[in-house]
């Protein structure tokens, strides 16, 4: 059986508040190995912290601020933010980025939060991981003037075209591929573009309790998203790439091991 990370875990949501030993049990029998717990506020830092000591063999962890709490900046001084972010030792620095779909934070809070972040990374010698939906440009500008060269990074949920894909693989960029892949009403872009990301380059996820895949079926109650449903996710891409299963989980768990754990 293929081994698997998931690199989309939103494990502090309440969905996960009762269950979340069955939910990694149910993974881990359906051959994911490991899970990426993101985090979206400082306030899921303690909660982070508690699955990290419980599960450390299991799971990778990201630190940051997601662009839609960007307002979070405001309310403590950006040293002690940092502050706050290493001391959880994270894999990654992150979700953060920019997201002008709906401005939950204000755009010119979102882009200082980004630069904060950016900065974080690079002092830290550590990777990026990062979210953009309807931002690409100022998004991609912002990457350009100050993304660290030597710090690798990863556009999770990519959902773009062939060139925003080429944007980001020009910077040595990884690509996260979720359950939208599956939804065809919204996944034309991602289908085509999905074609051209070099395996070296491919990362699977399931954005978990998020993005449940529309082709799944039967439907989970309530339909939530679980990291055993990454195996049909990865299905989906290697029918549209035309390649095995096994050869797009081989690729995806090099690069996740590699990316999140390089020593």
């Amino acid at each position: 059986m293929p081994k698997y990370i998931d690199i989309a875990c939103n494990f502090t949501h309440q969905a996960f508040d009762k269950n979340l030993q069955k939910v990694i049990e149910d993974s881990e029998k359906a051959g994911i190995e490991k899970f990426v717990v993101t985090c979206s506020s400082l306030k899921d830092l303690e909660r982070i912290k508690e699955i990290k000591s419980r599960y450390k063999e299991s799971i990778f962890v990201t630190a940051g601020i997601h662009p839609h709490c960007a307002k979070e900046i405001h309310e403590i001084e950006h040293s002690k933010i940092k502050e706050e972010i290493l001391k959880l030792k994270p894999n990654a620095i992150g979700e953060t980025g920019l997201d002008f779909n709906r401005n939950f934070s204000s755009p010119s809070d979102q882009l200082a939060s980004f630069i904060l972040h950016l900065e974080i990374a690079a002092d830290a010698k550590l990777p990026l991981y990062l979210h953009q939906r309807d931002a690409h440009d100022d998004f991609l500008g912002v990457l350009k003037e100050l993304h660290a060269s030597d710090n690798n990074f990863v556009v999770h949920c990519f959902t773009g075209n062939k060139k925003e894909l080429k944007d980001y693989l020009d910077m040595d960029g990884y690509i996260g591929i979720t359950g939208w892949i599956c939804d065809q009403s919204r996944n034309q872009d991602l289908s085509e573009s999905i074609r051209y990301i070099p395996l070296d380059k491919l990362m699977v996820e399931t954005d978990c309790p998020y993005l449940l895949p529309k082709n799944l079926v039967p439907k989970p109650k309530k339909n939530l998203n679980y990291p055993y449903h990454l195996p049909h996710i990865v299905r989906e891409i290697a029918n549209i790439r035309n390649e095995s299963e096994e050869l797009i989980a081989e690729y995806a768990y090099k690069n996740t091991m590699r990316f999140f754990n390089p020593a």
